[in-house]
């Protein structure tokens, strides 16, 4: 297993991590049943095994109760661990029960302590943006917890780069504690971060945390254009609750079948030829693969070995290359001399490209 360095912190993580969604799920109440408790334990075995050191929840999977299996499996191993969960998201019915203000956020990290069984929490990471509270008062609260001992590290998940940006000036003006990560859905089948989340992680120094890496399994290879999905998995790639949507299916399938086809000639799995592609896209620190039986996550886990040769990655990068939308080709036909490392993770690829010759289209795909 490889372990990299998670932003600009001492901490370091391994490159597939746990996600732990469906734990608890297994059934409703306050207590988690025991045989979701017992097959968290054998997925969290596998994963530890296997060299993974952080265990990723929330305080909204399964109504806590994914906590509660986390701080179960983890007694007398949680040193082995860095811990993570997430806050934002209702978790009663009150007007202050939910979002990003001081007197939630510090109400809902005791509340993850007491259900992981824990006295810290290694990192601690709002889970969605909350535009009616002050980002000061956020970023006060999580320093705070932090001086409290409450919380080692920061992050934030599904922020758009603005409010990245913005919590980092802050961080930085008021000497309050600096998000280290950034959770984000990234995929081979969608790149939108690669416009600014990534170049702002080159940038700054911060971590990325991918969630869905497989794009919630539509790249297994099980879904293929013109037929049906498989048994117990989502009736259409287009259902309304799927995370990630699905807006265009020819671009989803073009994208399937190249990477059925790059993994076949390499002898692995769509699954970890998929994971392999992100593990060695800049700045990404870790993925986060969720599972719901040992096997599953063992054979995603089979990743962390795998390097993908150059020829396989630019097919893949050409299937799923995204359009430059503006600013960026203004950027890659103006301004090539004069890029930052960030801003070439995404214009590189365009720049040979970028100066159209006299009597040549000017029109970049």
């Amino acid at each position: 297993m490889d372990y990299r360095q998670l932003g600009r912190s001492g901490l370091r993580v391994s490159a597939l991590s746990l996600g732990t969604a469906t734990f608890g799920a297994g059934g409703g109440g306050d207590v988690p049943l025991a045989s979701d408790v017992a097959l968290a334990r054998r997925i969290v075995d596998c994963a530890l095994d296997a060299g993974v050191n952080l265990v990723d929840t929330a305080d909204v999977y399964a109504d806590g109760r994914s906590e509660q299996v986390v701080g179960a499996v983890l007694a007398g191993r949680r040193d082995r661990v860095v811990l993570a969960t997430k806050a934002r998201f209702a978790r009663g019915d009150g007007p202050n029960d939910a979002g990003l203000s001081r007197g939630y956020l510090v109400r809902a990290c005791e509340a993850s302590l007491r259900r992981l069984g824990t006295d810290h929490i290694d990192l601690y990471q709002v889970h969605e943006r909350d535009g009616e509270t002050p980002t000061e008062e956020t970023l006060d609260a999580l320093d705070t917890l932090v001086h409290q001992g409450k919380v080692r590290y920061v992050g934030c998940s599904n922020h758009s780069a603005w409010h990245v940006m913005k919590a980092l000036g802050l961080s930085e003006r008021l000497g309050l504690v600096r998000y280290v990560s950034q959770q984000i859905y990234y995929s081979l089948l969608d790149r939108e971060v690669e416009y600014e989340l990534v170049p702002l992680a080159i940038d700054e120094g911060i971590g990325i945390l991918v969630w869905s890496p497989l794009a919630g399994g539509l790249l297994t290879g099980k879904f293929r254009r013109n037929e049906p999905g498989p048994p117990g998995a989502r009736q259409s790639v287009r259902t309304a609750a799927s995370e990630p949507p699905v807006y265009d299916d020819d671009h989803l399938f073009d994208v399937v079948e190249r990477l059925v086809d790059v993994a076949s000639s390499l002898g692995w799995s769509p699954a970890v030829t998929a994971l392999a592609y992100l593990l060695g896209k800049p700045a990404v620190t870790s993925l986060v693969l969720g599972a719901r039986t040992e096997e599953q996550i063992a054979e995603n886990l089979a990743a962390a070995d795998v390097v993908l040769p150059d020829e396989a990655r630019a097919l893949l990068d050409e299937v799923s290359a995204l359009r430059l939308v503006y600013p960026y080709w203004h950027q890659a036909r103006q301004a090539p001399d004069r890029l930052s490392p960030g801003d070439r993770s995404l214009l590189g690829p365009y720049l040979a490209r970028a100066r159209p010759q006299r009597g040549e289209a000017t029109t970049l795909s």
